[in-house]
């Protein structure tokens, strides 16, 4: 007989998710992921920058994607390509773009897969500690920027 091995985790979310029932599997629930993406317009709209936003589902496809008015062409392919490398990498791009940067030697992570964005504004989605998609951001006038708003779609929904 094998040993079974039980894990018991607990979470500590914002008060703006307590209203929301949390992920009990490593998915995110399309309600969750459209208020993430909304957040996020809503972020970058208030700072006056028109973006687009990707909410990409663990399994790498794209869940939600929202295009703001006035949003560039580009940020849609930019929003996708950044929220699919986050959640295929489970790390931020901009840390992901230093690590290659500073590691000559991992430059072919670049050319892994043709979906990969390397550039700032694309977050890991974790509750718990589990990855459950990432999210990407394009349009704003820099990287960190695009990430800045990505954070507080992810603070909405008290994602990690």
């Amino acid at each position: 007989m094998k040993p079974t091995l039980i894990l018991l985790t607990s979470a500590f979310v914002s008060s703006a998710a307590l209203a929301q029932e949390l992920p009990t599997a490593p998915y995110l629930p399309l309600d969750m992921a459209l208020t993430a993406a909304q957040k996020t317009i809503e972020s970058c709209a208030a700072d006056g920058y028109n973006v687009s936003v990707a909410i990409v589902a663990r399994s790498g496809e794209t869940k939600v994607l929202l295009r703001a008015d006035n949003a560039g062409p580009h940020s849609i392919g930019s929003s996708i390509g950044k929220g699919f490398t986050s959640a295929s990498m489970g790390r931020d791009t901009a840390g992901l773009a230093g690590f290659i940067g500073d590691n000559p030697q991992n430059d072919g992570l670049r050319d892994m897969d043709p979906r990969l964005v390397i550039q700032a504004g694309g977050l890991p989605i974790k509750f718990g500690g589990a990855l459950v998609g990432g999210i990407g951001v394009g349009g704003a006038p820099s990287g960190d920027l695009d990430a800045a708003c990505a954070r507080a779609g992810l603070d909405a929904i008290g994602a990690e």
